[in-house]
This record gives C-alpha cells, sequence and structure tokens, in this order.
C-alpha cells in the first residue's frame, strides 16, 4: 500500500529523478512537475498528500505558485515543503508566510527530507485534515468551510454522495479493492469539478463511502448527472467479468446466498439559492434528506443518516 502521493516541483531534472527514485522506493506515488504551472495542472486533476516546491522554475517562481495553492480552495490544505538554494532568512519568511510548512535548503541531507515529508502527512493524517485514501479533507476542514460559506454572500450548492452497496463489495472482494474504489471517486470527483465546475468548488471525504462536493456554479443539477451517470458505469471495471455480466455480487450469509447489486452513486443538495441555512446541521441534514429521498424513489430503500452531524 502506498504511503501517500508527492508531487515534486522541480525543474533541474537530476534533482527530480533523484527525488522520485528515492521516494518511490520508499512506497510513496510520486508525480514529478518541471514548471509552476504543470504542478497547479496536476494539483487540480489529482490531490497530492505533500508538495516539495523549488522556489527558481522557468515559469514562475516557487512563492506564486504557493500563493494560488493556498487560495484555491480545493488545494488550500496541501502541505508544502519548500526546496531552494536560497538560505537567507527573508525568503524563508516569504515561504512561510505564504502558508508553507517546511523549508529546506539544498544541498539536502535526504534521510532529513523523507523524515520532514513523513511527519508533514502523518500529522496532517492525524489531525484529521484529509483521508489516507482520497486524499481530500475530512471533518474538521469541511467543518471550517461550510462555516466561511454561511458568512459568504456568493450563491452555492452543497452535494451530499453515498456509494451504495460499498460494504457489500468490499466484504466480496477485500479492503484493498474497498480502498481502489474510494481513490477512483475522488478522482471521478476530481475530473467532475474540472470539467464542470468552477476553482472555488470544494470537495471532502467525511466518512469512507460518504463525500461531499461544493459548487458555485449555476447548472449544479448537470454537474450532479454527469458524476452519477460517469460513476455508474465506469464502477464497473472494479467488478469481475461475471459480475459485471451479471449485474449483481453474489454473497453467501450462511447456508444461503443473496443477490447484491452493482454500486451506484446517490446524491442529495442543497442550495442557498432556495434555502437560508441556520447552522451547518443544517446543511447537511437536509442534503442526505434529500439523498434519501431520491434514493428511495429509485429503489425503495431508505439509507443513513449523514455524517456530519457533530455540531
Amino acid at each position: 500500500m502506498s504511503k501517500g502521493r508527492i508531487l515534486v516541483v522541480e525543474d533541474d531534472f537530476d534533482i527530480s529523478n533523484m527525488l522520485r527514485i528515492y521516494f518511490s522506493g520508499q512506497g510513496y506515488e510520486v508525480q514529478v512537475a518541471p514548471r509552476g504551472g504543470d504542478a497547479l495542472s496536476i494539483t487540480r486533476k489529482q490531490l497530492p498528500e505533500l508538495i516539495m516546491l523549488d522556489i527558481m522554475l522557468p515559469d514562475m517562481n516557487g512563492y506564486d505558485v504557493c500563493r494560488e495553492l493556498r487560495t484555491t480552495t480545493r488545494t488550500s490544505h496541501i502541505p508544502i515543503i519548500f526546496l531552494t538554494q536560497r538560505d537567507e532568512r527573508s525568503d524563508k519568511i516569504i515561504g512561510l508566510e505564504l502558508g508553507a510548512d517546511d523549508y529546506i535548503t539544498k544541498p539536502f541531507d535526504i534521510e532529513e527530507l523523507k523524515l520532514r515529508v513523513q511527519n508533514s502527512i502523518t500529522a496532517a493524517r492525524r489531525n484529521g485534515l484529509m483521508d489516507s485514501k482520497s486524499n481530500l479533507p475530512t471533518g474538521r476542514l469541511i467543518e471550517d468551510h461550510l462555516r466561511g460559506l454561511m458568512r459568504s454572500q456568493r450563491p452555492w450548492t452543497y452535494i451530499d454522495l453515498k456509494i451504495n452497496q460499498f460494504n457489500e463489495f468490499r466484504d466480496v472482494y477485500s479492503f484493498v479493492a474497498g480502498d481502489e474504489v474510494i481513490r477512483f471517486t475522488a478522482l471521478l470527483l476530481q475530473q467532475i469539478v474540472e470539467e464542470l465546475g468552477s476553482p472555488d468548488d470544494y470537495l471532502g471525504n467525511p466518512g469512507n463511502d460518504n463525500f461531499v462536493m461544493v459548487t458555485h456554479i449555476g447548472d449544479a443539477k448537470r454537474l450532479q448527472d454527469r458524476l452519477v451517470a460517469r460513476f455508474n458505469e465506469e464502477i464497473k471495471q472494479h467488478y469481475s467479468f461475471i459480475d459485471r455480466e451479471r449485474g449483481y455480487i453474489l454473497m453467501v450469509d450462511g447456508s444461503s446466498e443473496r443477490r447484491v447489486p452493482l454500486m451506484t452513486l446517490s446524491i442529495g443538495a442543497v442550495s442557498t439559492t432556495t434555502h437560508q441555512f441556520a447552522d451547518i446541521r443544517e446543511i447537511t441534514e437536509l442534503a442526505a434528506e434529500d439523498r434519501r429521498r431520491r434514493a428511495s424513489g429509485q429503489t425503495g430503500a431508505v439509507d443513513d443518516e449523514p455524517l456530519l452531524t457533530s455540531w
């Protein structure tokens, strides 16, 4: 299992290649971006758990990249470690003021860098900032974002998403296969937001098979429809050929078997264009209620309660 996804933003091929080889050997997934613009493009499509960021880049400096990441809703929580040849106190202060989490000067000790990377990712997970499988913000960050939205005058739509039949799939196919479904769903959400959403749209993963999205676009229904259609079709790749063809999996319960449908995505939504919210709990409960209502209308089933109910 991967220890985490790292993005190395470095235009020196020797350094970036060395970091890629070393951290891949340590069990991390490593992507490399030689330019700041490439780094911003990559993070919009797939969130890393940590970014190693060089200050001197050919198209824009690392400070500008850091500023963009910190002011973009979906990337503001990602730990950033600056890599630079500069050793001036003022340069370090600039980076830290922009929101960088750490700073290391070249030439660096690779073992020290490994510990800093490990500690940054571990701290983010321990503090409940990111889910280790989806790399998306979890409870506390989602709560903070919703509180900020309630003070905003901009219209927005809160979308509650749940993977139906996820637990049954995981029981039959294994926890590892279940983790792959979580990663797939997170990546799909990011792709849909990149395609149809806005730069300020927000994604979170408050519980294992439960996701949230906040969008500022006017046509949120189009986004929801595209997401459901793609998920319900592309999730089939996680099943065996036999299960895909017959459209269900068999679960053994004692001496009997029961048929469990393939996973689907259910969605509920609430918007400031139709509601005024008194608190965060009202937002999450209304969206979950809408999700259950839609699911019940489709299958006759009643789903579970919202996960963000700690307020």
